[in-house]
């Protein structure tokens, strides 16, 4: 099946996603921010406006994994204290007619990570927060329970890191065939949990594309990794086939270090990046989106000259913390 509009239909029919998000979501070109990195052409894939309550790239695999859930359901999930997919759960689960109740360990404090606890605070049923990494499995013990009292629960694997998921990010790169007159040279984005990059690789594969799928590690290499990213995309390609959707065989990301001091702690390069990117009007968070492009600002080895640059977040305002 060529055809990728066909393609997604067909895919969209099998899976039966619930609506969240705005699709698809803009692919703009920066001619003066390319210039500036020493680019021939440079686009950035708008992930961050997927949608008008809480964008980012989550909205997509949301889309799969909160489908057919009755209201009042309780979503269980897990993540850092400035997590884009806890907040993304929490939001959407709630418009859904449904909970959320988070379990977190905690991050580096930064005015982006900050923003994003206060809006799980505001929006998540319940928020059991650890006091140290170690401590997260009595904190995700102590989030099940209560998420329990609340009502019926359903499990969300942390980034929502699961082959459903994944089926919505390759959703977002079939749009690419329609709003580029041809493929890329790269396509650049954060790796963490993987999903997203997952999603991408068997969207190049599946437009037969050369394009290389770069993806700039910001999470422990034990969560960011290509096996566990080729294990991803294999899975969603396995569900496809039972649902008589057939893909090709993804090929492997090329895989580059960006994590710096660790997870959610800015690196260097990455407020460099940062503050090249808002003098062009992007604003980047330094846990994802920051790191990611730093990679573009000194490419090193990897020779490419036309990229698209996966935004997959939009820092949210600052949240006022609700009475507790």
């Amino acid at each position: 099946m060529s055809d990728p509009e066909r393609l997604t239909r067909k895919i969209r029919a099998a899976l039966a996603p619930c609506s969240l998000g705005r699709w698809p979501t803009p692919l703009e070109p920066a001619p003066a921010l390319a210039r500036t990195l020493g680019l021939d052409a440079l686009w950035l894939k708008r992930e961050d406006r997927s949608a008008p309550r809480c964008g980012g790239n989550k909205v997509r695999g949301l889309e799969l994994l909160l489908a057919g859930a009755p209201a009042g359901s309780v979503f269980v999930t897990v993540g850092g204290t400035g997590s884009t997919h806890c907040l993304a759960t929490a939001v959407h689960a709630a418009a859904l007619s449904c909970r959320a109740a988070l379990a977190q360990f905690p991050q580096p404090e930064t005015e982006a990570s900050r923003a994003v606890a206060a809006a799980c605070d505001a929006h998540a049923a319940l928020v059991v927060r650890a006091r140290t990494r170690a401590a997260l499995p009595l904190a995700l013990l102590g989030a099940w329970r209560g998420a329990g009292r609340l009502g019926p629960r359903r499990w969300v694997p942390g980034g929502g890191a699961h082959p459903r998921a994944v089926v919505g990010h390759l959703l977002a790169a079939l749009e690419l065939a329609h709003q580029l007159p041809g493929p890329p040279d790269a396509i650049v984005a954060p790796l963490g949990t993987g999903g997203t990059l997952a999603g991408l690789l068997l969207g190049v594969a599946q437009l037969g594309w050369p394009t290389r799928v770069i993806g700039v590690r910001v999470a422990p290499v034990l969560v960011a990794n290509r096996w566990r990213t080729l294990r991803l995309a294999w899975g969603a390609r396995r569900l496809l086939a039972r649902l008589a959707v057939p893909l090709p065989a993804p090929r492997s990301p090329v895989v580059v270090d960006g994590l710096g001091r660790g997870y959610g702690h800015p690196s260097p390069a990455g407020e460099a990046a940062g503050r090249c990117a808002v003098e062009h009007g992007l604003v980047l968070d330094p846990t994802y989106g920051a790191k990611a492009f730093a990679f573009l600002m000194g490419r090193g080895t990897c020779n490419v000259h036309r990229v698209i640059f996966w935004h997959t977040f939009g820092v949210p305002s600052p949240v006022p913390e609700p009475g507790r």
